[in-house]
Parts: C-alpha cells; sequence; structure tokens
C-alpha cells in the first residue's frame, strides 16, 4: 500500500502582501512559483517593531520591494538563512544593504559547481554569512530567541529555527507543507535527509512553518509519513535491482508513472540519493562510479 503523506495543498496568499499568519508572524510570498517551489518563496518576518526575517527569497526585486516597503517604520535586526537555494538566500543581499543587519546561516554553498545545470533552483554561490551559525546555537533579538536545528540531507548546510518558548519551528525545505524536498547529490545525501527527519521527531515541536507551503500544524505524523514514504521507495528501488532493472532511467520509468518530463531529473537525482545510501550500507554496488549512468546491482538477495 502506497503512503499517504498528509499535504495540505490550500495556501491562501496575495502576492507582494505581507501578511499576518499568526501573532507576531507574517509572511509575505515571492512571485516564484515553479514545480520546485509550489506557490512561491515564503519570507516570515518574526516580531514587529524591531524584526527578524527569515528567508528573504530570491532576487526578484518586485519582492525586495515589497517585503522592505511593508516593514517601513520597523527596523530589521536579524536575516536568518535556511540554506543556500537561489530561491532562498540572494535576497539577503539588498535587504542587508537596505537595512545592516546581519545574516545568520550556516555557511557558503557547498553543492557542485558554480555555473552547471541544476537539479532544481540551484545553488546561490554569492552568499556568506555575516554569523556562522551551528546545531544549538541560539540567537537573540529583541523579544525572541532562535535555536539553530542543523538538519542536513537537502543540502549539507540546511537549518531549521527553533523559536524558544513557542512551539513554532521555521522548517525551511526540510520539512515541506506541499511535498517532499528534493534530496539531490552532491550535496544532497540521503542518509543525513534521514537522520534529520529522526531528529526532528525526538523534539517537541508543535508546528512547522515551511519556506514554500502551509504550516504543518501535526508535525509528528507529517514527519512519520515523509520517513515511511522514502523507505517505501528505498524498497521499489531494491525490488527494481531484484528484477534485472539496473539502470536509473528505468528505475525511474517504473516508480514514478506518470511524472512529468522536466521533473524526470530530479528524480533521478532522487534515485541516485538513496543509491548512495544503499551502497554506504552495503547493500548496493556500482559497475563504476555511482553516477546516473552507471549499473547498479544488490550486493546480497
Amino acid at each position: 500500500m502506497a503512503v499517504q503523506i498528509p499535504f495540505r495543498r490550500e495556501f491562501s496568499f496575495e502576492y507582494g502582501r505581507l501578511e499576518t499568519v499568526a501573532p507576531g508572524l507574517r509572511r509575505i510570498v515571492a512571485r516564484n512559483p515553479s514545480a520546485f517551489t509550489f506557490k512561491g518563496t515564503g519570507t516570515y518576518v518574526v516580531g514587529t517593531g524591531e524584526v527578524a526575517v527569515i528567508d528573504p527569497g530570491p532576487d526578484l526585486p518586485e519582492h525586495i520591494d515589497a517585503l522592505l516597503g511593508s516593514l517601513a517604520g520597523e527596523r530589521v535586526t536579524h536575516i536568518l538563512i535556511t540554506h543556500t537555494h537561489r530561491d532562498h538566500s540572494p535576497a539577503a543581499a539588498a535587504v542587508k544593504a537596505a537595512t545592516g543587519a546581519p545574516t545568520y546561516g550556516f555557511g557558503p554553498h557547498a553543492g557542485g559547481r558554480r555555473g552547471e545545470t541544476a537539479v532544481e533552483e540551484g545553488g546561490d554561490w554569492d552568499f556568506m554569512p555575516d554569523v556562522t551559525v551551528r546545531d544549538g546555537d541560539t540567537i537573540d533579538g529583541p523579544g525572541w530567541r532562535f535555536e539553530a536545528v542543523h538538519t542536513p540531507g537537502h543540502t549539507s548546510n540546511h537549518l531549521c529555527f527553533a523559536l524558544a518558548d513557542s512551539g513554532v519551528l521555521f522548517s525551511g525545505d526540510h520539512v515541506m507543507g506541499w511535498s517532499t524536498s528534493v534530496i539531490a547529490p552532491p550535496d544532497g545525501d540521503m542518509a543525513a535527509y534521514m537522520a534529520s527527519l529522526d531528529k526532528l521527531l525526538r523534539r517537541d515541536d508543535r508546528i512547522y512553518w515551511p519556506t514554500h507551503g502551509p504550516a504543518i500544524t501535526e508535525p509528528k505524523p507529517h514527519v512519520r509519513a515523509f520517513i515511511a514514504h522514502r523507505r517505501e521507495r528505498e524498497a521499489g528501488i531494491l525490488e527494481c535491482l531484484a528484477g534485472g532493472i539496473d539502470r536509473i532511467d528505468a528505475i525511474v520509468d517504473r516508480l514514478y508513472v506518470g511524472i512529468a518530463p522536466g521533473l524526470h531529473r530530479a528524480a533521478g537525482r532522487s534515485v541516485l540519493a538513496h543509491l548512495l545510501d544503499l551502497i554506504g550500507r552495503g547493500v548496493v554496488a556500482s559497475n563504476g562510479p555511482a553516477t546516473t549512468e552507471a549499473r547498479y546491482r544488490l550486493t546480497r538477495s
């Protein structure tokens, strides 16, 4: 039986408008909808008067102007970055230039090479945080405190931010409200992603605000469903290998029935991420370097 993931598709918003979504929390959605961003990047503003901005978003003048215009009369004191994909961090430069607020993040982008064709939104190679944040570090502001939760997997530098004494976790792309995350090697790592999901299960957060999609109001069942989905996908890959289907393209054709052509490459990278994890666990081997063109086999029945 296929795993049922409890996505909530409804998502009420208006482009260019900073809307209150919870007490002390506002969100503005960038006009960058795609197969990987859902309706667009949700930039969050925490606090009033003196505020923190989480994931300022893509380098779209319309979005940046709307964000800064909506915050006229308030002071941005912190800019927090969950990770360095181009739909999350590039606008930080403009927001910092306009406000003087420092940026906080795990570090620069680490995946692949500058200029290579991206599977999804691609890396922001220009971002370097003013303040480097590690797992468990706290970030204090006027009336709020964040705890950084390092959640590698989607990217190696992915952070979630927990708002102290609120039960709120800003989950970035690690756990989204409309889809599972793309795990695309070399920076995407399936073993790390699964460990990071387990890490969130050990926490007591009550609501997730992801950068794409609606709030996740039952986070633990949601995360458990993500884990089950990945285990189901892994089982499907192993079944393919047992049946002699040993190339990633053929595995995608078997497991992702009806997938849109534009998502085929991303599905292939996800399968590769699973295979690299299985190779690391000694379950699968390849006929050379583990790439999307290699052939794979089980090492044991």
